[in-house]
């Protein structure tokens, strides 16, 4: 049986459904749809020079990887390639060939660091290390069960602070896109990032057919969005793809109130489990978050670990 690597073809559904139906085998606390996968595709800024790549055995996927190049980061010549194989199709050779398509492409687009996530599992993590990667920080995925928990009670918002939600910002989505940029850029990681085309935020973040509008709860302040928890759901799950606030508002406790006020709306809504994400590494500023997520009663399921390589 040969394994063969090519690009994912986004007018064909059979391969948004393979990508994501292996993208779910091998990271079930991660949302993904066909649709998804496609929007994430073709609405990606052309300075990305995203991709999705695809190992096919006899016709069915068997993995996936994407590759970018990271251009709203101020440092260049930065990119990465993440990549998953379904776990009951390993040992197959699909994981190394995905890597090196995604190395030769990347190399050719000037890209010198080339990061990587990994499932902090021995396998995974030997395949990482005999590839010449090291380890730089980690995350922990996160989940919370909306049937059987407790939920803390939801308590009314101090004076001057009114809780809405996205789709309350329909007509203009700027302050919403305001306050992902000015959180996204506090955010730790590898990798630095600075959000300044809103056109591009519309159709990538805005668009995206994940984005739940009615269950992201948005704290203001005199008009102004302070804070927020931004919910993506897939039909039956529900995910937290970004809690924060802006940091003239920060130690008020808002970004926990819009969580609290999203995750009840998320159960009241059907849906019986939550999950997130939390980067743990050291000093990184996120320990505000990582408390919250514990006050919240969330659950470790699993371990990543992002590994970086020079190229070149």
């Amino acid at each position: 049986m040969t394994v063969i690597v090519r690009d994912l073809r986004p007018d064909v559904r059979a391969d948004a459904e393979g990508f994501s139906r292996t993208r779910r085998l091998a990271l079930p606390y991660m949302l993904s749809t066909p649709e998804s996968v496609v929007h994430t595709l073709i609405r990606a800024h052309p300075d990305a020079h995203f991709g999705q790549l695809v190992a096919e055995e006899d016709g069915e996927i068997i993995g996936t990887a994407q590759v970018s190049v990271a251009h709203e980061s101020p440092e260049p010549g930065q990119g990465s390639a993440n990549i998953y194989v379904r776990p009951d199709r390993t040992r197959r050779g699909a994981g190394s060939l995905l890597l090196r398509t995604a190395e030769e492409r990347l190399a050719g687009l000037g890209v010198r660091k080339l990061f990587a996530w990994v499932l902090d599992e021995p396998d995974n993590l030997a395949f990482a290390e005999r590839h010449g990667f090291r380890a730089s920080r980690s995350a922990y995925f996160l989940r919370l069960d909306l049937a059987g928990g407790t939920l803390p009670p939801r308590v009314d918002p101090p004076a001057g602070v009114e809780l809405r939600t996205a789709a309350d910002f329909a007509d203009d989505p700027r302050p919403m896109f305001e306050l992902d940029a000015e959180t996204v850029s506090d955010e730790p990681s590898d990798i630095e990032a600075e959000f300044t085309d809103y056109e591009a935020w519309l159709e990538q973040t805005w668009k995206h057919p994940l984005l739940n509008r009615e269950l992201t709860t948005v704290a203001v302040v005199d008009g102004r969005p302070a804070a927020f928890s931004v919910a993506y759901t897939d039909g039956s799950r529900y995910g937290t793809a970004m809690t924060g606030t802006a940091r003239a508002f920060r130690g008020r406790g808002l970004a926990k109130l819009a969580k609290n006020d999203s995750l009840h709306r998320a159960r009241a809504a059907g849906y019986t489990e939550a999950f997130t994400g939390n980067d743990t590494g050291n000093d990184t500023g996120n320990e505000p978050m990582i408390a919250i997520n514990k006050w919240f009663g969330y659950e470790i399921c699993a371990k990543e670990v992002r590994y970086v390589r020079e190229l070149g």
